[in-house]
């Protein structure tokens, strides 16, 4: 592998979490505020944490955002907006997102699951989109790792969307994840965690071993 991997760590809680994965040279950390999540956070809160995050890094991750709260989330001064959404798409909402967001910061992570055909109608008003792992009862952070040749198929169908991979990404996995998917920027949560919201020193410093040097 010769590409440079962008990496994202989301689900964010801590204070110490985030400045190790500054030193690290982190890409982008995300910042969860859907209460039902295990990471969820406050917007204040979230705010708190980014406050020592570079400009361009610091991404909110929400579920079906109201356009009220996408613009709170624009006023607050953060960089990109990852909004998870279920099929089908009100395409009307998701233009109203475009608009406030602007379509090069807009993320958006579609719940398509194995037997859905992709939404590419989406593309008109998105420029990125991350892919997680599909499941019925949850709207991300599934834990499990999803289908790598899919995700490369859609990448190279739709190749001036910006791809990335999420989904049961760890230090054990991630490589071969990257190089079945051809992903060049992941998404990696409870895969660096001891718990929920708490990411583990070792298990990062060696995600970022092992994409770094390979």
């Amino acid at each position: 592998m010769n590409q440079h991997v962008d990496i994202k760590l989301c689900g964010m809680t801590r204070e110490e979490d985030v400045e190790l994965a500054l030193s690290l040279g982190v890409d982008f950390l995300g910042f969860i505020v859907y209460p039902k999540s295990p990471r969820g956070i406050t917007l204040a809160r979230a705010k708190e944490l980014a406050a020592v995050v570079p400009e361009g890094k610091r991404v909110i991750v929400d579920v079906e955002s109201s356009p009220d709260d996408l613009q709170r989330y624009c006023d607050a001064g953060f960089d990109r907006f990852q909004i998870h959404a279920t099929l089908p798409i009100d395409e009307a909402r998701l233009a109203r997102w475009s608009e406030i967001a602007w379509r090069d910061r807009l993320w958006l992570a579609p719940r398509v699951s194995p037997t859905d055909v992709f939404p590419a109608s989406v593309l008109e008003y998105v420029d990125t989109v991350l892919l997680d792992t599909y499941s019925k009862d949850q709207v991300g952070g599934t834990g499990h790792t999803g289908d790598f040749g899919r995700f490369a198929s859609l990448k190279q169908q739709f190749e001036d969307t910006q791809w990335i991979l999420a989904g049961g990404l760890n230090p054990s996995n991630v490589l071969d994840a990257v190089i079945r998917s051809t992903a060049e920027r992941v998404d990696v949560n409870s895969g660096v965690e001891s718990a929920p919201g708490i990411k583990n020193p070792e298990k990062l410093r060696e995600l970022f071993r092992v994409l770094r040097e390979a």
